[in-house]
């Protein structure tokens, strides 16, 4: 038998885990603060409509996916675990880093598994990606920088680093292997108190550099990951259809005479698997619930996403933008 999964959370992702959930055959209950957004799903999905405070002890649900504003994340989280629950929590997980750990200690401590919802990590590209740099096809990764705009959704808690970079973040820390020693933020509030607009600037143990850039407002859809190595580059570029989705460049730059020259090629497109990320990332929690194996995006990980947030956060006053200075990001012994 499949895990009996409950969602707590309908809104606009709740509902595409529910129905991915559905089609997997491990839906077994919705749960909302709004009992008729739940009923409505509920029957809608032919499944159970449970209150959210009868949800952390019943016996007849293995693991609750959360998707919940992020500041209501970690006190469900550890109810869910200690009350026997595997969990998959969206990003981000906490709002901030204590109660991040707070949710993740619980889960060790009670045997649980503990995912979150970094989802861009489970896309046929992105793994094809991770291929090719692990078997060496770019040589040594130098530098990486994303791009994810577009407009909206605006949140009340939210701004745009929190609600976007998540995914970049993850990913660029799988490509690493590590976590940034220093890290530079600098934002634009232009519509209230949270910036629409926010950069990131990393820097890695080995000199490797990176550039993260988010918006949620925005005139066009951008969302675009690029690797630059010292033998080749390529581009995951998630607006592309799939077969133009990962493209590597295998340019050469060379010096002559003590000039900088280069040559450049035309991108080679690398065959990708078509697959919805979303389906891959739940049918790799139900895959960890029934083997109990430490999931990809694990908490660990999630922690280390939130320090860079946190380490890059911009303050604001009215409709002003202000640079914060580099924060250097201490190494944690324990991870």
């Amino acid at each position: 038998m499949k895990p009996r999964i409950a969602v707590l959370g309908c809104g606009y992702w709740g509902s595409n885990h529910i129905r991915t959930l559905k089609a997997l055959g491990a839906l077994h209950a919705v749960s909302d603060v709004n009992p008729a957004r739940a009923e409505g799903f509920a029957s809608e999905q032919d499944c159970l409509a449970i209150e959210p405070e009868a949800l952390f002890a019943r016996k007849d649900i293995d693991a609750i996916v959360m998707a919940l504003p992020p500041q209501f994340h970690a006190d469900m989280a550890v109810r869910a675990v200690q009350g026997g629950k595997d969990v998959l929590v969206e990003k981000p997980i906490a709002l901030t880093v204590t109660d991040a750990e707070r949710s993740v200690q619980a889960a060790a401590d009670n045997g649980r598994v503990f995912m979150v919802g970094h989802v861009l990590r489970f896309h046929p590209a992105f793994e094809t990606l991770k291929a090719l740099i692990d078997n060496g096809e770019l040589g040594e990764v130098r530098y990486i920088h994303s791009h994810r705009l577009g407009l909206g959704k605006f949140h009340t808690e939210n701004d745009a680093l929190w609600d976007l970079a998540p995914h970049d973040l993850s990913m660029i820390l799988a490509i690493t292997g590590t976590e940034p020693i220093e890290v530079r933020g600098e934002g634009a509030a232009l519509l209230d108190n949270l910036s629409d607009f926010a950069h990131l600037h990393m820097r890695f143990p080995n000199g490797l550099r990176s550039h993260l850039f988010a918006s949620r407002l925005n005139p066009y859809r951008e969302r675009r990951l690029t690797v630059v190595g010292t033998k080749a580059m390529a581009v995951f570029d998630d607006v592309e259809p799939w077969e133009r989705k990962l493209a590597v460049y295998r340019h050469a730059v060379w010096q002559d005479s003590g000039q900088w020259a280069f040559t450049t090629n035309e991108p080679s497109y690398v065959a990708v698997g078509e697959g919805m990320p979303l389906t891959r990332e739940l049918e790799h929690f139900i895959q960890c619930i029934e083997t109990r194996a430490e999931p990809r995006t694990g908490g660990e990980e999630a922690i280390r996403v939130l320090r860079i947030l946190t380490a890059g956060t911009i303050t604001h006053t009215g409709s002003s933008s202000r640079e914060k200075s580099a924060a250097v990001l201490e190494p944690d012994p324990s991870r």
